[in-house]
Parts: C-alpha cells; sequence; structure tokens
C-alpha cells in the first residue's frame, strides 16, 4: 500500500511561487478545519518553502554586493 505523501517535494520554479504557495497553505493551516495529519504535512511543507525563500533571498543579496562592488547599499522603495 502507497502513502499519500511522496517523499520527494517538487521544487518551486521561483521565490513567487514559493512565496504564493505558503501563502495558501498558512490560509488553510489558520482555517482551522484541517485534519491533524494533514496539518502536520502542510507544517513541514511550509518549512521547506520558508527554506527555499530563505536561500533565494540570501542568493539576490549576494548579487547585489557583487554588483555594488563588494558594498552592499541600503534600498530604498524611492526611485
Amino acid at each position: 500500500m502507497t502513502s499519500s505523501a511522496s517523499p520527494t517535494v517538487s521544487v518551486p520554479a521561483s521565490y513567487e511561487e514559493a512565496l504564493a504557495e505558503l501563502e495558501r497553505l498558512v490560509l488553510a493551516m489558520e482555517g482551522g478545519q484541517m485534519p491533524l495529519d494533514r496539518l502536520l504535512e502542510s507544517y513541514q511543507r511550509g518549512a521547506e518553502l520558508l527554506g527555499f525563500c530563505r536561500t533565494r533571498l540570501q542568493a539576490v543579496e549576494e548579487q547585489v554586493k557583487v554588483l555594488e562592488d563588494g558594498q552592499l547599499k541600503p534600498w530604498t522603495a524611492n526611485a
């Protein structure tokens, strides 16, 4: 008998995709109608997505450092 939980979980194609999935998971979990096993699976997937997002953000930060000649300058929305 096979389990419904897949040991290999798909990797998001982008930061935005991961963030959207994470937001959907949080909304579903906050709804309070999820069975306990599904809640645990969602929490684990959320942790994976969070790790993916953090890794992507760190990679972008490193690229910005290189582009700014090794000096990380604060980003401002006033452009």
